[in-house]
């Protein structure tokens, strides 16, 4: 059974081409980069170039680039960063929808003295920059907003978020893990002091990142130890994996159109034919600007989980929301922020597509979808109450 991989947003597959380039490092060209010879002098060639096709992407300076293991690491840094630079001001601005990586970090300093305030969503999704405004004072450090959900797409105003912060004396993070390769960004051109990115998500393996810390912005790293990334983050480097990063990062640029125009298409036929085909559904965050590749759709009367394992059996992937949360059953702390009423949560389902998603993967789920929905509503009491009274 061939799969119909749709969950793109949990992880992607690494690009062929990204693999070719990072191959012969393993077990030809092994050299230690910050070895004297030359035999780790032309894999730090490599990585020297990794890093420009990553700045590049970002719109950033290769030395604004430090290379990470993973996205958490990168949103870790950067909020801890903040707090040293400013041992003084004990708040940190966040919301309510962010990926566990912040949300969790930001919980857990309040233990330790620090108070967080997490900003409120609409039920599209959509911050309330006002609220921001009431929220700042002389005491924020750092205010942390993802640049797009991960379980909805909705894409936040990170520019003038991270002005407004820039008002009171605070650094902005985001957290653009899920932005980076499918929507044109320019660091040259932004406020924005720090940003994380994750390689897995757009075509390169896993267990590589990146912290962007523009220049000029202090940083504090808490990897200490060797003089690796400038002494920003200790440790040797994932040499294959930066490489593999690197080219991910330049065919993401090449790619950019496709991600914006069919693939996006393809989104939205597939949420045009499910809302026209199953009665009361949803698509959660529909309303705001979005990801071209991402959808969230709430069927009610129906669990979701039940839903995914329907799909499973017919070779299709998707998931229910962030892959960090899964294995929970409660409803999504970002539909619940959202407001999204609870049969409506319970039943939501995320398609995350990308540029190896074709137009018969969705075909197989428009045509697969519906009767599971209407197969679980009939399994269910008010499901069946739901149907009867079509």
């Amino acid at each position: 059974m061939k799969e119909i991989y749709l969950d793109n947003n949990a992880t992607t597959k690494v690009d062929e081409a990204v693999f070719e380039e990072m191959r012969p490092y393993f077990c030809e060209l092994y050299g230690n980069p910050s070895s004297m010879h030359f035999f780790g002098g032309q894999v730090q060639k490599k990585v020297d170039e990794a890093r420009n096709r990553v700045a590049a992407l970002l719109g950033a300076l290769p030395e604004e680039i430090i290379f990470t293991a993973c996205g958490t690491e990168s949103d870790n840094a950067a909020i801890r960063s903040a707090l040293e630079v400013f041992p003084e001001k004990r708040h940190i601005i966040t919301t309510r929808v962010e990926h566990p990586a912040v949300l969790t970090l930001c919980r857990n300093l309040t233990k330790k003295g620090y108070r967080v305030t997490e900003l409120n969503v609409d039920n599209a999704g959509r911050l309330d920059l006002n609220e921001l405004r009431s929220a700042l004072d002389d005491n924020t450090a750092i205010v942390s907003v993802m640049y797009a959900n991960n379980e909805t797409g909705v894409i936040f105003p990170v520019e003038e978020v991270a002005a407004i912060a820039k008002e009171k004396g605070a650094l902005f993070h985001t957290d653009a893990v899920q932005a980076v390769g499918k929507i044109p960004l320019n660091m040259a051109a932004s406020s924005i002091d720090m940003l994380s990115l994750s390689g897995h998500k757009l075509h390169a393996p896993k267990g590589i990142g990146v912290l962007y810390v523009r220049k000029g912005v202090p940083f504090r790293p808490f990897m200490v130890g060797g003089h690796q990334e400038k002494g920003r983050r200790a440790g040797t480097e994932s040499t294959s994996s930066i490489i593999a990063l690197g080219k991910a990062c330049e065919l993401a640029t090449k790619f950019m159109e496709d991600e914006n125009t069919r693939v996006k298409g393809m989104r939205d036929r597939l949420e045009r034919e499910l809302m026209a085909l199953i009665p009361s559904a949803r698509v959660n965050g529909g309303a705001a600007d979005r990801l071209p590749n991402t959808t969230s759709i709430a069927f009610e009367f129906v669990e979701g989980e039940a839903i995914l394992l329907l799909l499973s059996e017919n070779g299709i992937c998707a998931s229910s929301g962030s892959a960090c949360t899964s294995g929970s059953l409660e409803p999504s702390h970002v539909l619940r922020a959202m407001g999204v009423p609870f049969t409506c949560a319970h039943g939501s389902i995320r398609f995350s597509l990308s540029r190896f998603t074709t137009d018969g993967d969705i075909d197989a789920v428009i045509r697969e979808l519906p009767p599971v929905v209407n197969r679980l509503r009939e399994m269910s009491p008010f499901g069946r109450e739901f149907l009867q009274s079509k």
